[in-house]
C-alpha cells in the first residue's frame, strides 16, 4: 500500500473548542464513513476486533457531520469521494465548526494535490486504497493515543480557566489537596509553621498561601529572608536591624525584617544553614517576639508570624548536633511536608499548561503541548521539581513556533535518564529495617502506578501484568492514594 502522507504528515492541532468531557473517563470510539457498506462493514469488524473500540458507520459526509455533532469520537475514518457530501467537504465543515476529532482520509484515487488540500484542514494522515489492515491499525492506534493526550490538554486549560488556583498553587494530588486544608487550618492563628521539602517543590508559593490565606485578619507584609545567602556577620542585622555606628559601615538606622513584618509574615527560607549564634537569638524572638537592634537597649516586641522553610532534614541535623533541639520544636509546631513532583504525577498536565499560559507572548493564545512533548513531561523525572519544569516550560514557549511546543523546543535532559539514587538517601542514624520496608513501599507504589499507566487503569489488567489478585491491587491502590483516573481508563 501506498500513502502519499509520508512526505508531509503532521500532527494534527489541538482546535479551540468548547470544553469536552475529562478525557481519562470518556469512552474512545471511532466513526468510518464510507459509502459502499461493504467495505465500511468490513473496516468496522477489523477495528472493533484489533483494537477492541466501538466503532459507527456513516454513509456519507452529511450522515458523518450529524453524528460528529451529537456524540464525541476520538477518530473518524472518511473516503474521499462520496455523494451528497464528500471527505474533503467533511474536512473543512468538521474544520469551521472546531470540533475535536482526529481524521484520517482514505481513496482510490490519491494525489498529491489532495493530500496537501486535506492536510491544511488538519487531516491526521492520508491513505490510498486499498488500505492495508496491519498499517491502519497502528495508524489509528497512535492516533487514539495522540487524541487523547490532545483531548486531556483542552481539559486541563478549560479546568484552570473555571478552577483558579488555591492562593496561587496549582494541584489536583490528593496530598497537596490535604496540604491545602492543612493551609486554611493554620491561616487564621499565629502558629509558627515548618515547611520541609526538596529544592523546587515551591515551599514560598506555601508561605505566601499561608500568608495570604490569613490576609484578612493579618494586614501587615510578607518578608521574605533567604537565610543561606546572607553572611554570618550580617544576617542579625538584616534579621533585627541595627542602630547607627553599631559596626562599621552603619551610616544610619536601619529597621530589621522581624520589624518590617510585624502585624504580617516573616518568612525565614533554608533555616537549616542559620549559624549556631544566631539559632539562640532566634529562639528568643520565637518565644517571646521581641528583639534588640544591635547597637541598641531597647527592646522591640512584634506581632508576627514565623514560618521556616528548609530541603534538609532539621530532625537528622539535631541529632548530629548541627540544630539546636529547642529551636527546632518551636519551629515544628505544625508542619507541612511538601511531596517532590515526582510523587505527584497527575498534576503536571496542570502544571505545563499553567505555566505555558503563564509565559504566553503578550496578545497570543498559550501554546499547546503536542503529544509527544507531553509524553516527554510525563516521563521525566524531574529532580528540580517544579521550579525546573517552569523553566523548561518558560524555555519551551520563548523557542516554539506556530503556538505549538514541540519535543525539540524542551531542554535536550528531558530525553536523558536520570539516576535515581539519590530518592534513596542511606540513613546511618535509622535501623536498616525501616529503611527496606520504606524503599519496598516506594518500589511497590512506582511499579503499580506504570502497571496501572500501562492497563489504563484497568483493574483486572494490573492484576494480570503484576501477579496479584484484583482485591490486593484494590487495596494498594488505597494505601497508596492512587488516583486511576489520571490513567484514562476506557
Amino acid at each position: 500500500m501506498t500513502s502519499v502522507s509520508t512526505m508531509i504528515a503532521r500532527p494534527a492541532t489541538v482546535s479551540k473548542a468548547s470544553t469536552p468531557a475529562e478525557p481519562s473517563t470518556r469512552h474512545q470510539r471511532i466513526l468510518i464513513v464510507e459509502d459502499h457498506q461493504d467495505v465500511g462493514e468490513a473496516l468496522r469488524l477489523m477495528l472493533e476486533l484489533s483494537l477492541g473500540v466501538p466503532v459507527d458507520l456513516a454513509a456519507d459526509g452529511s450522515d458523518a457531520l450529524e453524528m460528529l455533532k451529537e456524540r464525541r469520537y476520538s477518530i473518524a475514518i472518511t473516503d474521499l469521494r462520496m455523494p451528497h457530501l464528500g471527505g474533503m467537504e467533511l474536512l473543512r465543515e468538521i474544520h469551521a465548526n472546531q470540533l475535536n476529532v482526529t481524521v484520517v482520509v482514505t481513496t482510490g484515487y490519491g494525489s498529491i494535490n489532495e493530500a496537501v488540500e486535506a492536510m491544511r484542514f488538519g487531516a491526521y494522515d492520508f491513505l490510498t486504497k486499498p488500505v492495508d489492515d496491519d498499517h491502519l491499525c497502528l495508524l489509528v492506534q497512535r492516533a487514539l493515543r495522540e487524541r487523547m493526550l490532545q483531548d486531556e490538554l483542552i481539559a486541563l486549560r478549560a479546568e484552570l480557566e473555571k478552577r483558579p488556583p488555591f492562593q496561587n498553587v496549582v494541584s489536583k494530588n490528593p496530598r497537596m489537596l490535604e496540604i491545602f486544608d492543612l493551609i486554611g487550618c493554620v491561616a487564621e492563628t499565629t502558629t509558627t509553621v515548618l515547611i520541609e521539602g526538596e529544592t523546587g517543590t515551591g515551599k514560598e508559593l506555601i508561605a505566601r498561601a499561608i500568608h495570604q490565606a490569613s490576609s484578612a485578619t493579618r494586614k501587615g507584609p510578607i518578608v521574605v529572608v533567604n537565610c543561606a545567602a546572607l553572611p554570618e556577620n550580617l544576617l542579625e542585622s538584616e534579621l533585627f536591624g541595627h542602630e547607627k555606628g553599631s559596626f562599621t559601615g552603619a551610616a544610619g538606622q536601619r529597621k530589621g525584617r522581624f520589624e518590617l513584618a510585624n502585624g504580617g509574615t516573616i518568612f525565614l527560607d533554608e533555616v537549616g544553614d542559620i549559624p549556631a549564634l544566631m539559632q539562640v537569638k532566634l529562639l528568643r524572638v520565637i518565644q517571646e517576639r521581641e528583639f534588640e537592634r544591635v547597637g541598641a537597649n531597647e527592646t522591640i516586641q512584634v506581632d508576627v508570624r514565623v514560618i521556616g522553610a528548609t530541603n534538609r532534614n532539621l530532625e537528622t541535623m539535631v541529632k548530629e548536633g548541627k540544630f539546636r533541639e529547642d529551636l527546632f520544636y518551636r519551629l515544628n509546631v505544625f508542619k507541612i511536608d511538601l511531596p517532590p513532583l515526582r510523587d505527584r504525577p497527575e498534576d503536571l498536565p496542570l502544571l505545563a499548561a499553567h505555566f505555558a499560559e503563564k509565559y504566553a507572548r503578550p496578545g497570543q493564545a498559550p501554546c499547546q503541548l503536542t503529544p509527544e512533548a507531553m509524553e516527554l513531561i510525563l516521563t521525566y523525572s524531574w529532580p528540580g521539581n517544579i521550579r525546573q519544569l517552569e523553566n523548561a516550560i518558560e524555555r519551551a514557549v520563548v523557542t516554539a513556533k506556530d503556538g505549538m511546543i514541540l519535543p525539540e523546543n524542551l531542554p535536550a535532559d528531558l530525553a536523558k535518564p536520570v539516576p535515581r539514587e539519590a530518592s534513596f538517601p542511606m540513613d546511618l542514624t535509622r535501623p536498616l529495617p525501616d529503611q527496606l520496608s520504606e524503599l519496598i513501599a516506594d518500589f511497590e507504589k512506582r511499579y503499580l502506578f506504570r502497571a496501572l499507566k500501562k492497563s489504563r487503569g484497568h483493574v483486572g489488567r494490573c492484576a494480570r501484568i503484576s501477579g496479584l489478585s484484583r482485591r490486593s491491587i484494590t487495596s494498594k491502590i488505597a494505601q497508596y492514594k492512587i488516583d486511576t483516573s489520571v490513567f484514562k481508563q476506557d
